[in-house]
C-alpha cells in the first residue's frame, strides 16, 4: 500500500519550486543590457544607445579602436598627479556615438586617463548615442548634447566644465584646466 505525503511536504516542495523560478527569474533581469544594440544602417556596424560602461565597450569584438587607442595612450603624468589629487571630487557624464571617429579617438583616451588617475568608476556615468545625438534614456536633452563625444564634469551636482568633441591640448590636460577651476 502506497503512502500519500502529508500535505505539508507537498507544501515545502511548492515552496521550494516558487522560490527556484522567482530566483531563475531575477537572474534573467539582472542580466538585461541597459542599452539597445542597433545596426548602423550607414556604415553597418554596431551603435550601443543607452546607459553603457567601458566593459560594454571593451568586451565587443568590433570596437578594437577601445582596446587599441587605451593601450597606445600615454596620459602626461604631471597632469594625471592634478587629477589623482582632484578629480575624485567630482563625477562624470559622457556621451558617445560608437559609430563616430571623435569618440573612437577620445574614449579610449578618457579610459586611460580614469584608470591611471584613480578615478572611482561609479562615479562616471556613459551613454551611447544614435547618429541624431539621441539616447534611449533621453538623458542627451537633460545636458543638451549636440556634439559626440561630449564628457562634462561635475561638481556638487554642477558642470564645472566639458569636452566637446575634440580637446584643445589632451583628455588629461583639459580635465586638469577643468578642475584647478581655469579652462
Amino acid at each position: 500500500m502506497q503512502r500519500k505525503a502529508p500535505n505539508g511536504i507537498k507544501m515545502k516542495k511548492l515552496i521550494a519550486a516558487a522560490i527556484v523560478m522567482l530566483l531563475l527569474s531575477i537572474s534573467t533581469m539582472a542580466q538585461t543590457k541597459a542599452y539597445d544594440v542597433i545596426k548602423d544602417p550607414k556604415e553597418g556596424g554596431w551603435i550601443f544607445d543607452g546607459l553603457i560602461s567601458f566593459a560594454d565597450l571593451n568586451t565587443e569584438p568590433t570596437f578594437n579602436w577601445m582596446k587599441s587607442g587605451s593601450d597606445a595612450y600615454m596620459p602626461e603624468e604631471k597632469y594625471v598627479a592634478t587629477l589623482r589629487k582632484s578629480l575624485k571630487d567630482y563625477t562624470i557624464v559622457a556621451f558617445l556615438g560608437t559609430w563616430c571617429d571623435d569618440s573612437h579617438n577620445l574614449i579610449p583616451k578618457l579610459e586611460k586617463v580614469l584608470t591611471t588617475s584613480g578615478f572611482p568608476p561609479n562615479q562616471l556615468t556613459m551613454y551611447g548615442i544614435d547618429r541624431d545625438k539621441k539616447s534611449k534614456t533621453g538623458e542627451e536633452r537633460k545636458y543638451e548634447i549636440k556634439f559626440a563625444p561630449t564628457i562634462i564634469l561635475l561638481k556638487n551636482g554642477k558642470e564645472a566644465g566639458r569636452i566637446t568633441e575634440t580637446v584643445l591640448k589632451s583628455v588629461e590636460a583639459d580635465m586638469a584646466a577643468i578642475v584647478e577651476g581655469g579652462k
